[in-house]
């Protein structure tokens, strides 16, 4: 066989193999659409005809102020969204097309970890002690299904002898059980952050790159949106007194930067598609850099992040729409926007206006989070759907399509709160 042909031969199998892709998803866009025009619950039909018709016209408009009663709206649908499962975890979300469950899914013990710090946030803030007790029941459940190893399983929980272990997830639990001991000072907590703390350390190779991506990501390359474990890394090894947690923190923050294009763009940087990253794993990223740099006093890690988000902000549309993927020239991949990478995006930019004193990046963070106040749902008969974010606009869009995704509304609640912080400082 001549290269060249064996070439063709490869090229022609790629593209089959897209063709195939492409016609799948398609079908399921087809079918999701189909369902959501015939689903018995006329609030889910209203909401998707009025969003597609929004989408279709480009009429969202910004809603400026209720923040404090937006915030309280996505809180209150984090609870009922734990409410709605078997145990203390947080459902992953909402998905009325979903053929299984029609409604909503199993807990997701990845985003209940970092909804912990979210909801700890919002008690200390609001003095709402329904949110910390929640919270704490939360971090309770994390340890039950903590794996041996002090790993987190990836994916949606299942019985124990069918847990694989994922780096990212246990980040993000490791995140929430910091706040839960600093908030409640039980060492439990803290002995399971330890153990979760110890599998990222011994899971770091050489070049500071996590070896454990887990079974629901795609393979054969570093996932450098896993930085954003780097954090929680840091403040646990604040909490232990103990260097070993934060070296390894900003060994694995200096991998991410190492390979940031001059540009600003991180490659290896999205779940599935790393030629045209999402905005909320470009967000994971960013997020992670960024709140190293601030804890290690890193001011090289801070300009990196000036480089990464000034692009993505110089892309954004009027009033405020984001595309949900970028190019590595920062063109927009994505004919939908990732609502969870907005209000991303949104946290980096309001964290930079405190760190930077530059109202530009305030006002960026704004726009962003004013637009999507308008996405949010408030007045639904529906409960499943107030206070709630959804995955994409439009709906039927690319991310998490069809439904709410529960971190899409813990993103936005992040974002509310630091806009809420803004507006009532004292002028």
């Amino acid at each position: 066989m001549t290269p060249s042909y064996a070439i063709r031969i490869v090229n022609d199998r790629l593209r089959a193999e897209s063709i195939r892709a492409t016609y799948w998803s398609v079908t399921q866009v087809l079918e999701e659409f189909r369902m959501l025009l015939t689903t018995a619950d006329a609030s889910v039909r209203q909401h998707f005809l009025r969003d597609l018709r929004r989408f279709c016209t480009r009429n969202v408009k910004p809603v400026r102020g209720q923040t404090t009663d937006r915030a309280y709206a996505a809180a209150q649908w984090l609870i009922r969204a734990q409410s709605a499962t078997r145990d203390d975890g947080v459902s992953l979300g909402y998905f009325p097309c979903d053929p299984k469950t029609r409604g909503w899914r199993a807990s997701y013990p990845e985003t209940t970890g970092y909804i912990i710090s979210t909801l700890v946030a919002f008690a200390g803030r609001y003095g709402a002690t329904q949110m910390l007790d929640a919270a704490i029941r939360m971090a309770r459940w994390e340890i039950d299904i903590q794996m041996p190893s002090g790993a987190v399983q990836g994916g949606p929980v299942v019985a124990r002898e069918k847990q694989t272990a994922a780096a990212f997830n246990t980040g993000m639990v490791l995140d929430g059980w910091c706040s839960a001991y600093v908030a409640t000072r039980d060492m439990a907590f803290f002995d399971a952050a330890r153990r979760a703390a110890d599998f990222l350390v011994d899971d770091l190779d050489e070049g500071g790159y996590f070896r454990t991506n887990g079974e629901f990501v795609s393979r054969g390359e570093v996932k450098t949106y896993t930085c954003l474990c780097a954090w929680s890394l840091f403040r646990f090894g604040e909490l232990a007194r103990e260097s070993k947690y934060s070296q390894s923190a900003i060994r694995c923050v200096d991998a991410a930067v190492r390979s940031q294009h001059a540009n600003g763009w991180f490659p290896h940087n999205c779940l599935s598609r790393s030629h045209a990253p999402l905005t909320h794993t470009i967000g994971y990223t960013l997020q992670g850099v960024l709140e190293v740099g601030v804890l290690a006093r890193r001011a090289d890690l801070i300009d990196a992040v000036l480089r990464g988000v000034g692009p993505v902000i110089a892309a954004m549309q009027d009033p405020g729409f984001l595309s949900g993927r970028f190019f590595s020239d920062w063109r927009p991949a994505s004919f939908s926007s990732c609502l969870t990478g907005s209000a991303q995006v949104a946290i980096v930019c309001y964290r930079l206006a405190e760190i930077t004193a530059d109202p530009q990046f305030a006002e960026s963070a704004d726009r962003l989070v004013d637009y999507l106040k308008s996405l949010q749902n408030l007045d639904s008969p529906n409960e499943a759907l107030n206070g709630a974010l959804a995955g994409s606009f439009p709906i039927l869009g690319e991310y998490m399509r069809a439904g709410y995704p529960n971190w899409a509304t813990k993103y936005f609640l992040d974002a509310l709160m630091l806009q809420d912080s803004r507006d009532r400082r004292p002028s």
